[in-house]
């Protein structure tokens, strides 16, 4: 398999892949596109991105799948811990909800 090139993807700012130089990181990209349906050219222009650069999260995303799985884990632990430590009135559980 050819080694793609990841030069655009950094993890100097933040504790997982995301495009160098800025704070969007590569699950983001993934998110809004894939997720949210909507346009690369569209991502590229709100966060003032060389489209190259959304391809190449995209790329990323798809050549790293363990990597991206084990991010999303970490995230969802980190949001279950979080949620355990607001102070809620009684009955209030966003998990139910």
């Amino acid at each position: 398999m050819a080694e793609r090139d990841t030069r655009r993807i950094a993890r100097d700012i933040m504790e997982e892949p995301h495009i160098h130089g800025r704070r969007i990181s590569v699950r983001q990209v993934y998110a809004l596109i894939e997720t949210r349906d909507e346009d690369p050219e569209s991502v590229a222009d709100r966060f003032d991105l060389d489209l190259a650069d959304v391809y190449h999260a995209l790329a990323y995303y798809h050549d790293h799948p363990r990597e991206m799985r084990e991010m999303e884990d970490e995230r969802e632990v980190a949001m279950r811990e979080f949620r355990k430590t607001i102070d809620r009135p009684e009955g209030v559980d966003p998990d139910t909800a």
